[in-house]
């Protein structure tokens, strides 16, 4: 069994699919990530923790699959180096992290309330985790892009130094930019 093939199953068997989510399922939207992502060229670790970014629950969909202080499940699944991006992901206090995240590098933890500093290598993989878990969404409801599509310029817009290219490409073409 390939890792992909076991997180779909860790998400199946936790319940992902019958858990209403934008577009359909939980489930159906986790795989959309990674298929976007992998579509983006980002390495497997990446693809992975898009596959299950959200089983910790998110700032924006507080809904678990499984407890955050059980990371050693999901990183049996999945690796640590995706596990930990899983966790930062889950952990991000958006309104404190995401307006400053290129120009700081630090995510404030909803959970702990620490600060984890992103190396150099760390922050690219979680911007592009970041905006793809919001193309889909606001894909999946268009509505978002109407109420909040300014919003969501003017943040990739101040991202854009570590966004990979094929996801600027992205988000130029389902949502435009500044």
């Amino acid at each position: 069994m390939t890792s992909d093939d076991a997180a779909r199953a860790f998400l199946r068997e936790h319940g992902a699919e019958s858990i209403e989510h934008p577009g359909g399922t939980l489930y159906s939207h986790l795989c959309r990530v990674e298929q976007r992502l992998t579509a983006c060229g980002a390495a497997a670790h990446v693809r992975l923790a898009g596959l299950t970014h959200a089983a910790y629950s998110t700032d924006g969909f507080d809904l678990a699959l499984i407890s955050w202080t059980d990371r050693q499940r999901l990183q049996a699944v999945i690796g640590p180096e995706a596990e930990e991006l899983v966790y930062l992901y889950g952990a991000c206090d958006r309104n404190r992290t995401w307006p400053d995240l290129v120009g700081t590098s630090v995510v404030h933890d909803r959970f702990t309330g620490q600060e984890w500093l992103l190396g150099p290598d760390g922050i690219g993989p979680f911007v592009d985790l970041s905006i793809v878990n919001e193309l889909d969404v606001i894909e999946q409801n268009p509505g978002l892009l109407v109420k909040h599509g300014d919003y969501f310029r003017d943040l990739f817009a101040r991202w854009a130094s570590a966004t990979s290219p094929e996801v600027a490409a992205e988000v130029r073409l389902l949502i435009g930019s500044r």
